[in-house]
């Protein structure tokens, strides 16, 4: 299942990959302190709780008026329990995580195809940026391809790269920590020689609907 490569890091950064491991916290900090502003939950918005063993829960609100058909797709999937043990069974680092597939190797999906909610497949509604903590349909080359599977942008290095060609249809409420450290997993090469398989298996507990009342607000 595809997903956009990986928006090539800035020359600056790359070098700072090469420095001694003291210096990683910082880049840490210094990374969470750039993604970290959440924006404030909208009332009435549809909203999930994404629970992964190790105690790591990420809030997403979805935004219906932009993906309406791809917002419909992940709740009933959602209410279906499809997604519970499944797997995030991709991490670019520092980049995106992606999950959501029932064979666990970016090969599967669910029974049902949906159109692809996207600029580039004729659907201009969907203005929604790739920036951080955006959640985003994956697909192959068809770009009415999506099923199942989803991809959590975990930067902003360069949202333009994916605007456009894949279906966000929602964004990042609570959990901006644990999304940067599920990001941050160790990796090895995956049966196509991609280094994004989690050497540890990123489990997802479940994926439930929440409501408002259950969605910190984010300090302004």
């Amino acid at each position: 299942m595809r997903v956009p490569t990986a928006p090539r890091a800035p020359r600056a950064r790359l070098a700072l990959r090469t420095l001694a491991v003291a210096l990683l916290l910082g880049l840490l900090v210094a990374a969470t302190a750039a993604c970290a502003p959440e924006p404030t939950p909208i009332p009435g918005h549809p909203k999930v709780r994404i629970e992964v063993e190790g105690g790591y829960a990420m809030t997403l609100e979805l935004y219906p008026e932009f993906a309406p058909k791809t917002v419909a797709n992940f709740l009933s999937l959602v209410d279906a329990g499809f997604y519970d043990g499944l797997t995030f069974h991709r991490v670019i680092k520092d980049n995106f995580i992606q999950g959501g597939d029932p064979k666990g190797d970016g090969t599967g999906g669910s029974d049902k195809r949906i159109k692809g909610e996207f600029a580039e497949n004729g659907f201009a509604q969907n203005t929604l940026s790739h920036t951080f903590g955006t959640i985003s349909m994956a697909r192959s080359t068809d770009k009415n391809s999506a099923t199942s599977q989803f991809f959590i942008v975990a930067c902003d290095n360069n949202p333009s790269a994916w605007d456009g060609k894949y279906a966000a249809f929602g964004r990042l409420v609570d959990g901006t920590n644990d999304l940067l450290a599920l990001s941050a997993k160790p990796v090895e090469a995956n049966a196509s020689g991609e280094v994004s398989k989690p050497v540890d298996p990123m489990v997802i507990v479940r994926i439930v609907r929440v409501d408002d009342a259950a969605t910190p607000t984010p300090a302004t």
